[in-house]
């Protein structure tokens, strides 16, 4: 009997392994239907069904380290470089290595220890009214400190991670110092207090209450491509540059969306090929068109709007580093006085 037993939860143990290894959980922020194209497309090549838990990135964190060794996440997806650095830190993720990955994602938009990795990119850039500044009148972040844009700037909150990831790259380029001075001086220059997301900075434009605004480039896309006429007027009365170009200048900050295999996933394996499907040629694609965000190699972007903006020199900081100083961005606002 005992034998019977044996070799009847042995089979069942099987059966749910060969059940496990054919799905993957996902944790995720993003919120876009290209994601949701593109899981169908993995799971009609591979097999493998993928389960999607969405909420606020510091929620998912908060879950994943309560579920502990019983979280089903197999992959952790944030917006940003700086929640996935948080989430390494709160130790919830495990290293992932794989050749493909390594071959698909430039070095510098990966961490070093492979703790994650990116597979989309996006520029934070400044969108300005056509009609009010001239083409070069603004070219780089610096140039918002100067007094003639005094009650002409407008940006969101210094709690959103897009501009804290900002000021961290700021910070390991000019060091803190000169990051204070700079978040000080645009925090003066401001014609509000900090509200709103990108796209309601780059409406508050439109609208002639700022003159200029600090954006995220998918967003100018999200705007541009809208079904609503009312977003699609909004981009048409903005240009945007991409700062510091010049040669002595650092580039354009970059940003990622990027995953991370979860400490105790159940289906590591199926969540690395998950990632390997996102960083592939195909998926790439399919961001550029749908999300207007830039492919891993931004020189492969397929978007006609992307190309219609042209190439731009990006800051080449890796993102590991850029996260790393998230924590002394926020205190720098904070001492700066920017809500």
């Amino acid at each position: 009997m005992r034998t019977i037993l044996n070799k009847t939860a042995a089979i069942l143990l099987l059966s749910l392994t060969a059940l496990s290894a054919k799905e993957v959980t996902i944790y995720s922020y993003r919120h876009y239907e290209a994601d949701k194209k593109l899981y169908k497309q993995f799971t009609a090549e591979t097999g493998i069904k993928v389960n999607t838990v969405k909420a606020k990135a510091d929620a998912l964190i908060t879950r994943i380290k309560e579920e502990a060794d019983k979280c089903p996440a197999d992959l952790f997806i944030a917006a940003d470089v700086g929640r996935l650095v948080k989430a390494q830190e709160e130790g919830i993720l495990q290293p992932a290595t794989s050749e493909l990955l390594q071959k698909q994602v430039p070095k510098a938009l990966r961490d070093s220890n492979n703790f994650w990795t990116g597979f989309t990119v996006r520029a934070r850039i400044i969108a300005y009214a056509k009609d009010r500044v001239k083409k070069g009148e603004i070219n780089s972040y610096q140039d918002l400190m100067l007094p003639k844009w005094k009650g002409r700037v407008i940006a969101r909150s210094s709690s959103n991670i897009y501009n804290q990831s900002l000021l961290s790259a700021y910070i390991a380029n000019h060091g803190e110092k000169k990051a204070f001075l700079w978040a000080r001086a645009v925090k003066n220059n401001m014609a509000r207090e900090p509200e709103g997301s990108d796209r309601d900075q780059m409406r508050a434009v439109a609208a002639g209450i700022a003159d200029a605004c600090i954006v995220n480039t998918y967003y100018v896309g999200l705007l541009t491509n809208s079904k609503n006429e009312k977003d699609r007027q909004v981009a048409e009365k903005l240009a945007i540059c991409f700062p510091n170009q010049a040669e002595n200048q650092t580039g354009t900050h970059i940003n990622i969306s990027g995953g991370a295999v979860c400490k105790h996933a159940p289906n590591k394996a199926n969540a690395i090929k998950l990632l390997e499907f996102l960083t592939s040629s195909k998926a790439q694609s399919t961001f550029s068109e749908t999300t207007s965000e830039y492919p891993l190699i931004r020189e492969n972007a397929t978007s006609k709007l992307l190309k219609s903006w042209g190439p731009f020199k990006a800051d080449p900081i890796p993102l590991d580093t850029i996260g790393k100083h998230r924590k002394a961005a926020a205190k720098t606002f904070l001492k700066a006085g920017w809500k």
